[in-house]
């Protein structure tokens, strides 16, 4: 056996990037195709909804629907603060949603880090009565809810909707799932350093969260904000009422309010919310992304 040994280069396996201008497959086509339609679907009503804001009220009702308009005006938006205090009522529901947006993310994490790493009695069976939660609807809780805001003397005032809404269920199960997706080790890590499990919470749990909680709020803000029913029961004076039922009471008593004026309302209620999902919708899927790997 010779002593100068020749090496021969090895062929690696890696796999062929796709070249630039490559054929897409049939499956591809179609996905796109079908994504392409429901996005059409998705954005034609709000299309509709905006021509219909900036326009006079007729065109709202020729066939086939327009989507785009031809004589812009502001009309419509001055009616609307003319008719109804509309920044009195945005203000109303920026305060409540903001408020319970806040509490929310201040109680279900202490909860859902309680679910996620602690261990005390009876916890599965809270976790489970905490689930059972989720599936009672708002509208079988309102009446005893109500009883209660009256006795505690908070009925025809904001915080009868805030209060009740600073826990949620779904909150808690979101963030828990969330948080078992942390690995362990770096709690271990903490502890033997001598963290409490206030130190772990606050210094590597909530940091490493970040995205969660801003899906949470995000969520939160946003059902707030659109919330009609709470604040019809719990409120009757109209200086005390929310977006929604300023809307409501835009289209008159029997629903005769010109239709112009409701989608200009309807607009500007939509407007910031939707700016604000646009900015951070990546944070939501990357929250709800991480919260599925792990049951």
């Amino acid at each position: 056996m010779s002593a100068n040994t020749e090496f021969l280069p090895v062929e690696t396996s890696a796999p062929k990037l796709r070249r630039r201008g490559a054929r897409f497959g049939w499956e591809e086509v179609l996905t796109v195709i079908i994504l392409g339609i429901g996005a059409v679907l998705m954005i034609a009503p709000f299309l509709w909804l905006m021509q219909v804001a900036v326009s006079s009220s007729p065109r709202a009702y020729q066939l086939p629907p327009l989507f785009f308009p031809t004589n812009p005006t502001l009309k419509n938006f001055a009616n609307v603060f003319n008719e109804v205090p509309y920044l009195l009522f945005m203000r109303n529901s920026l305060f409540i949603a903001s408020a319970i947006t806040l509490g929310q993310l201040i109680t279900c994490p202490l909860a859902a880090y309680a679910f996620a790493r602690l261990n005390f009695p009876g916890k599965n069976i809270l976790f489970i009565v905490l689930l059972a939660a989720l599936m009672i609807p708002a509208q079988v809780t309102i009446v005893p809810l109500f009883i209660l805001m009256r006795q505690l003397g908070l009925y025809n005032t904001l915080w009868a909707v805030i209060l009740p809404a600073l826990i949620s269920p779904f909150g808690v199960f979101l963030l828990r799932q969330y948080f078992m997706t942390i690995p362990t080790e770096l709690e271990d890590a903490a502890r033997i350093d001598g963290a409490s499990y206030l130190t772990i919470f606050w210094r590597i749990i909530m940091p490493l969260s970040l995205p969660a909680l801003m899906t949470l709020g995000i969520i939160t803000f946003v059902f707030w904000w659109n919330d009609y029913f709470t604040p019809l029961i719990m409120i009757h004076d109209q200086n005390l009422q929310t977006v929604p039922v300023g809307i409501v009471l835009l289209q008159g008593r029997f629903g005769a309010g010109a239709i112009g004026d409701v989608s200009a309302g309807v607009a500007m209620a939509v407007i910031p919310v939707l700016i604000v999902f646009l900015l951070l919708q990546r944070n939501i899927i990357k929250s709800i992304a991480s919260t599925g790997l792990k049951g």
